[in-house]
């Protein structure tokens, strides 16, 4: 008998481009077919099967108190009786900027914009009016959305699919961009060398969260910040993934790192489209309508996207998030590595706070190389037999597991029994 998500895949693959509308999800790099989602509520979906789930995907972060948390429906819900989106400022915006800026010292002023893409993209052209210059630094792996000029060995579903280059990418546009291995300095230093007064920015994950999950080195960030101002250019940290999640300052305070400038998405938007970038004031107010360089957004900053944002990081802080984070994130570390050494197959396993990923691979691994080292056969057959037992885990080997505070210390119990028992079947 033909399932309902079978059913609905082969009607949207007639009207949407492989059925999807964003690659990862068509399960191209595990093999199977996509199911489809008819809810979610705290830290379970259900599919339109009726067949229930354990969820480490969190609309890929967003969902870091669970899905549908009572405090955000009923904030979206009041809001949305005032108005959907007015296209003109409202006072959820300015409250987003000032909480911003106060959990993000680095941050002095910051515009809200739709996407983390939007906001990554934004940061770019901002970077390249406040120095003048054109060329930019980025690392193999880290994926900064889909905007021409970082679409050059990007992680995420451009890595997943085998192109991290795209098509379509004019030859001209990814001359600017280049691409380093993460964690090596001495090739930051050549760079930057060999390319003098011509470097605008230098954009990373400070944790690359979309080629799997790994770690710069020792003083790597900080090496990165002493080049970037020794050279007159920019530090952009792209904190779409990490911001608000590993720490309440992000990746930024675990580390110490000042950058110039900062891109925020996920977290911020309780589960609604959004992004931000923003950094130092004086790099800030070049843009339009104060300075030369123009963005702008009809929905950026919509009451919707900023209610549900606001009442979601007050509510992590009220709760202290991060510390419940990492004790559940801990207990599966603890349990997992127990079910990995047990089952005697090479697998490394990455945490920090919430985020995690199992790499089938020998470590260590510290860049893109070492990830793609990974027997992705391997991990299609543990993908789909934890999904036969009821997790879902993100379906590629190059993605992170996000936990949220709705799971329960039985969700990780469970999870950690379908995990060794997954192996097992390998």
């Amino acid at each position: 008998m033909t399932s309902r998500s079978s059913q609905l895949f082969a009607r949207a693959q007639e009207r949407i481009p492989a059925g999807v509308n964003s690659p990862v999800r068509a399960f191209r790099n595990v093999g199977g077919e996509p199911f489809f989602i008819e809810r979610a509520a705290g830290s379970k979906i259900w599919d339109v099967d009726g067949k229930e789930y354990i969820d480490y995907v969190g609309s890929w972060g967003p969902a870091i108190l669970g899905h549908a948390p009572k405090v955000i429906v009923d904030a979206v819900r009041d809001t949305a009786a005032y108005g959907l989106s007015f296209g003109i400022p409202n006072p959820f915006e300015f409250e987003m900027a000032e909480l911003i800026c106060q959990w993000m010292p680095s941050i002095e002023k910051v515009r809200m914009v739709n996407s983390g893409t939007e906001a990554a993209m934004s940061c770019i052209r901002l970077a390249r009016g406040f120095t003048g210059l054109d060329k930019i630094i980025k690392f193999d792996g880290c994926y900064h959305g889909h905007a021409d000029s970082l679409l050059v060995q990007a992680g995420s579903g451009a890595l997943t699919h085998g192109r991290p280059n795209s098509a379509g990418v004019p030859k001209a546009f990814a001359e600017l961009t280049i691409s380093l291995p993460f964690n090596d300095v001495d090739l930051v230093r050549k760079a930057f060398g060999e390319n003098k007064n011509e470097i605008a920015c230098v954009i990373l994950e400070p944790i690359p969260a979309n080629a799997g999950l790994y770690f710069p080195k020792q003083d790597f960030l900080s090496i990165l910040r002493e080049e970037c101002t020794k050279n007159g250019a920019l530090l952009i940290l792209d904190e779409v993934m990490t911001g608000f999640r590993v720490a309440r300052g992000g990746a930024q305070e675990i580390y110490g790192i000042k950058p110039d400038l900062s891109v925020l998405g996920k977290v911020i938007g309780g589960g609604l489209p959004v992004g931000a970038f923003g950094g130092r004031a004086e790099i800030m107010d070049q843009l339009s309508p104060d300075g030369p360089v123009y963005q702008a957004g009809t929905l950026s900053g919509n009451p919707l996207a900023m209610a549900a944002g606001l009442v979601q990081l007050r509510e992590m802080e009220r709760i202290d998030a991060w510390e419940l984070l990492e004790k559940l994130g801990a207990r599966l570390e603890t349990l997992t590595r127990d079910a990995i050494s047990d089952s005697k197959i090479d697998i490394t396993f990455h945490r920090i706070g919430s985020m995690f990923c199992l790499f089938f691979a020998p470590g260590p691994i510290v860049d893109l190389a070492g990830a793609k080292r990974s027997d992705l056969k391997k991990f299609a057959k543990f993908f789909h037999a934890c999904l036969e037992r009821g997790v879902y885990f993100a379906p590629s080997q190059f993605e992170t597991g996000f936990i949220s505070t709705a799971h329960t210390p039985n969700d990780i119990e469970t999870t950690a029994r379908i995990v060794r028992d997954a192996l097992r079947s390998l």
